[in-house]
């Protein structure tokens, strides 16, 4: 399973994105950040409520350099059809990824072999294709998209300030900040 620090292989996936179906390298993503979605299955029930809530942040995320692809096992073309008839799915622009044979899932370490599904997962993936945060948790439970985006703050302010500077519990950007071995170094 991937792990924090560790580079991303260049995957090559089918995406729907912009009314079509075409296939994407993760490798393509290089230079931006990254943020993977991985969700069990389309047509479902918390799935949708999470997708549609990273399309209403995504110009958010996108002002930060960074690109949203969600993933399941479904194939593109299954995408297509939950995005033709489904109001929240019909919300998400950015790349919804297909992984029918599993094999990002394994990759990542979100794929459930008895079910032949993902676990509901993120990764927070930096412009040098590391892994810099990742959630794996119950597909029961929807996760919060501002936290993602939250957390996309923090992981950029630290690698715009070489690591020299960190953040907090809760930080938002703006406020005070600390430095390894300091104390709190204020508003940045």
């Amino acid at each position: 399973m991937i792990k924090i620090g560790d580079k991303v292989k260049d995957l090559s996936l089918d995406v729907f994105y912009e009314e079509n179906i075409k296939k994407i390298n993760l490798g393509d993503y290089a230079g931006k950040w990254l943020i993977l979605l991985f969700y069990p299955a389309d047509f479902t029930f918390v799935c949708p409520t999470e997708l549609e809530d990273a399309a209403k942040h995504y110009k958010e995320f996108s002002d930060l350099g960074a690109e949203i692809i969600s993933i399941s096992t479904d194939t593109a073309f299954v995408h297509k059809a939950w995005h033709d008839n489904s109001i929240a799915i019909k919300k998400v622009t950015y790349p919804m990824g297909a992984d029918p044979t599993g094999n990002i899932c394994r990759e990542f370490g979100t794929y459930i072999d008895d079910e032949g599904l993902s676990q509901r997962a993120t990764f927070i993936i930096d412009p040098d294709g590391k892994v810099v945060a990742y959630e794996i948790h119950d597909n029961s439970i929807g996760r919060n998209i501002e936290e993602i985006l939250r957390k996309l703050q923090a992981a950029k302010f630290v690698r715009d300030n070489d690591g020299a500077i960190v953040c907090p519990a809760s930080w938002h950007p703006g406020e005070k900040t600390l430095k390894p071995g300091v104390d709190l170094v204020g508003k940045i």
